[in-house]
C-alpha cells in the first residue's frame, strides 16, 4: 500500500460510490468530507483529519449514511 492507494481514497462532492448495505452493493453520491467529530447521518462521527469519514446520500432510498474511505469504492 502505497501513496497511490491513499490518493484514490480521496473523494469528492458529488463522486460515485459503491458501498455494503446489510449484505447487498448500495450506490451513491459523496456529500461532503467530514474531518471532525460532528452529528451526522443520524449518529456521532469520530471522524479527524487523519481519519476522514465521508457522508454519502443512496441513489435508491435517498437516506444519508457515513462510511469511512475504506467502506467506499469509487464508481468508474
Amino acid at each position: 500500500m502505497g501513496k497511490d492507494s491513499d490518493r484514490e481514497k480521496d473523494l469528492r462532492k458529488g463522486d460515485e460510490v459503491a458501498w455494503s448495505s446489510h449484505g447487498s452493493e448500495t450506490t451513491g453520491k459523496v456529500e461532503k468530507k467530514i474531518t471532525e467529530r460532528t452529528e451526522a447521518a443520524g449518529r456521532t462521527v469520530a471522524a479527524s483529519e487523519e481519519e476522514p469519514q465521508y457522508e454519502v446520500r443512496s441513489d435508491k432510498s435517498g437516506k444519508q449514511a457515513v462510511h469511512k474511505p475504506s467502506a467506499l469504492k469509487k464508481k468508474k
